[in-house]
């Protein structure tokens, strides 16, 4: 079956680890010093130009919206504005500021948490929809089990996980991995979502030539 491609927009929501010299291993802080950068370039392309595929397979509004490693805010600001309660997660604290500028509405509540366990939503269920746009990617494998198993205890009944992979030569300053989409269907499968949408080989937006993105929908079984 068919969705969406990726290629811009997307924080980390990936767990902020330090080495053995106390350093940041350059995932939360690459993104903490790129973070006005970002914004330019992620702020340019529309919600809707890069999850266009994923528009039909949105829940009808109002419903509730979590959007993991939400960075510059522009993906929650267009939910926000179709009317989703919209809880934006991003543990980076220069992209929240950078976004709160950028998108000052009421109608989204920012949290600062981070995959695979997001402990400040301890308690929190019944999430209609999860969008992690350009984020699983930066999860280790150790770390992809644990994640997927918390967002589908988020999810309600029927809510949908919206996931886009980055494929492609890695960068170099910040931890990512070219993670196969077999592996992420099957993960997925394994905790009782099931694969609704799937589009390999999508679009960068950012016009780099080298990546490619693959979208994933999925669904959580209705009780």
């Amino acid at each position: 079956m068919t969705t969406t491609s990726g290629g811009a927009g997307g924080g980390t929501g990936a767990p902020q680890q330090q080495t053995a010299g106390g350093a940041l291993p350059g995932v939360q802080g690459y993104y903490a010093l790129a973070a006005e950068a970002l914004a330019e370039r992620y702020e340019s392309v529309s919600f809707e130009t890069v999850h266009q595929d994923f528009l039909p397979l949105l829940p009808a509004a109002p419903a509730r919206v979590a959007d993991i490693g939400a960075g510059t805010g522009r993906d929650a600001a267009a939910l926000a504005a179709r009317g989703y309660d919209v809880l934006a997660v991003e543990p980076v604290p220069e992209l929240r500021r950078v976004a709160r500028r950028l998108h000052p509405t009421p109608a989204i509540r920012w949290l600062a948490d981070s995959l695979p366990a997001l402990p400040g939503l301890a308690g929190e269920t019944g999430f209609d929809a999860i969008l992690l746009s350009a984020v699983w990617m930066h999860l280790a494998e150790e770390d992809r089990p644990p994640a997927m198993r918390r967002l589908h205890d988020l999810l309600a009944p029927g809510g949908r996980l919206f996931l886009s992979l980055r494929h492609g030569p890695p960068p170099t300053n910040r931890r990512m991995y070219d993670i196969p989409t077999h592996e992420t269907v099957t993960l997925a499968e394994q905790h009782a979502l099931r694969s609704i949408r799937l589009r390999d080989n999508g679009t960068d937006h950012l016009g780099r030539g080298d990546i490619h993105w693959t979208g994933l929908a999925f669904e959580k079984g209705h009780l």
